[in-house]
């Protein structure tokens, strides 16, 4: 069975409003991991299909449940955006994250801290380790990259 497109469209719609404007579960969570997905977008205005980054906010509860904060699509990727996120964050009632996974990007920290000022800043192995491999040469990263992963 098809579902009509402009009944797709307005169920997309509704079931945005009802994510981004729930409230989290908990109101402290040990661990949150920040991170991006590159994924393949239609456009809305050209129709074209571009990459583009879609943040994930993923909290891990005192009891080892994982639970998604929040997706967001930004057409940029500034500071602004970044700490746009965090306020949604304490908005929804997220009072106090303990340790906070990030990816590396520059301003990503200063954003955390200011919406949660005891927050510990950790950047997440795999992107320290894809980093690492690039002050390696090309013919070398397979061994290099193997050795981490005993760790």
């Amino acid at each position: 069975m098809a579902i009509p497109r402009a009944r797709a469209d307005v169920m997309t719609r509704q079931s945005r409003c009802e994510f981004s404007s729930r409230s989290s579960r908990y109101r402290m969570y040990p661990i949150v991991i920040f991170d991006a997905l590159r994924v393949k977008i239609r456009d809305a205005d050209s129709r074209m299909v571009k990459n583009k980054a879609v943040y994930v906010a993923l909290g891990v509860s005192r009891d080892g449940v994982r639970e998604v904060l929040g997706l967001w699509i930004a057409g940029n990727e500034g500071a602004k955006f970044r700490l746009s996120v965090m306020n949604e964050l304490k908005n929804r009632g997220v009072q106090d994250v303990l340790i906070a996974v990030v990816d590396g990007l520059k301003g990503f920290p200063d954003a955390i801290t200011a919406a949660f000022p005891k927050a510990t800043i950790q950047t997440c192995i795999v992107h320290l380790v894809r980093h690492s491999l690039n002050f390696c040469a090309w013919k070398d990263r397979h061994v290099v990259a193997s050795d981490p992963r005993r760790i």
